[in-house]
């Protein structure tokens, strides 16, 4: 079953007090690029330091005291907030990976007191290792994105940006799964129906947009990117989170590692933020010029800041960056 706007307002109340009302702040000098006012919704401020808290504690506050534990597959963030809400219900957490998660990201979830299991070269590796815990040792699933209560956690950013800016004529959101692209896109259009949503994905790997094109979800390929955060398949079988993608999203854009790179290194020297690559999407098809004319006030939110800081210091240091094969060439940085 879709979430609904019964579940965003439950969700809002599961999470107050912890993963909720972040600013949304201002930005002079991306606003002058755009020629209208630009926003940051600040997803990176949460105690976790990304936006995926919000879903998973909505989800951890559904279950019942005599669970087991939890389980997921995750990119990184996904099992950082599924880790932070099962420690404060005082459940075990396991989360699995695939060896293309960033090592900081995997000790950070560590750290959270979770149990890490590294499967295989992909999100679908991970995924089969979840199913095979959950049918031995009875633990429950919280999907990273394709789950009603996940989605609906995450919707609330779209309830709070509304709230504070009924004026936003465009969101712009990052899109991997699609879970914060479509609980934020029925939450805000519910609001204001003529606003418009745009996704945004790299262009190596997107697997939203691929499943938009066919029409159907289907399989891709992962390779790493600056934006691992969007990696990942959205899972042949899903159930909610494509429909409601190719229903409510107006547009998907796709963004280069090259504008990747230089919307880390803007959002760092224009607003002093450290923001990874998945939360710098948005930025990047601001300043590459892909959002095409812009009618009104937008935002755009800044999803997390966990990733790898010798990675971020090469970035804006100007020097080049490699990922897998690819490498990304120095740029540096002019206002």
């Amino acid at each position: 079953m879709k979430p609904n706007l019964a579940d965003i307002t439950a969700a809002a109340g599961a999470i107050r007090g912890v993963a909720d009302n972040t600013p949304m702040i201002p930005s002079p000098a991306f606003s002058a690029i755009a020629g209208h006012e630009v926003l940051l919704k600040l997803e990176n401020m949460q105690p976790i330091g990304a936006f995926k808290l919000r879903g998973a504690m909505n989800a951890v506050s559904k279950l019942s005291d005599d669970c087991a534990g939890v389980i997921c597959c995750s990119t990184g963030n996904h099992g950082r907030g599924v880790a932070f809400a099962a420690a404060r219900r005082g459940l075990r957490a396991v989360v699995c990976m695939s060896d293309m998660v960033p090592k900081a990201k995997v000790e950070g979830i560590r750290a959270l007191g979770a149990e890490i299991h590294i499967c295989g070269q992909s999100q679908d590796d991970a995924q089969a290792e979840v199913l095979r815990l959950c049918a031995a040792e009875g633990l429950h699933e919280i999907p990273p994105f394709d789950d009603r209560h996940v989605i609906a956690g995450q919707a609330t950013i779209g309830a709070e940006m509304m709230a504070a800016r009924p004026d936003l004529s465009q969101i712009i959101v990052p899109l991997s799964g699609g879970g914060l692209a479509a609980g934020v896109a029925l939450a805000a259009k519910s609001a204001k129906p003529t606003l418009r949503i745009i996704g945004v994905s790299m262009d190596r790997g997107a697997a939203m947009h691929s499943a938009l094109l066919a029409g159907q979800p289907v399989d891709i390929k992962e390779v790493p990117s600056l934006a691992d955060s969007l990696g990942g398949g959205i899972g042949t079988d899903n159930r909610l989170s494509f429909q409601m993608c190719r229903d409510l999203l107006d547009d998907v854009i796709l963004v280069t590692e090259e504008e990747i790179y230089r919307a880390m290194q803007a959002i760092y020297f224009q607003e002093r933020l450290v923001a990874e690559g998945g939360s710098a999407v948005g930025i990047a098809a601001l300043l590459s010029g892909k959002l095409g004319e812009i009618s009104g006030p937008i935002a755009t939110i800044i999803t997390g800041r966990n990733l790898d800081m010798s990675v971020f210091t090469r970035i804006v240091n100007g020097q080049s960056v490699t990922l897998g094969d690819y490498t990304v060439k120095g740029h540096t940085y002019e206002k």
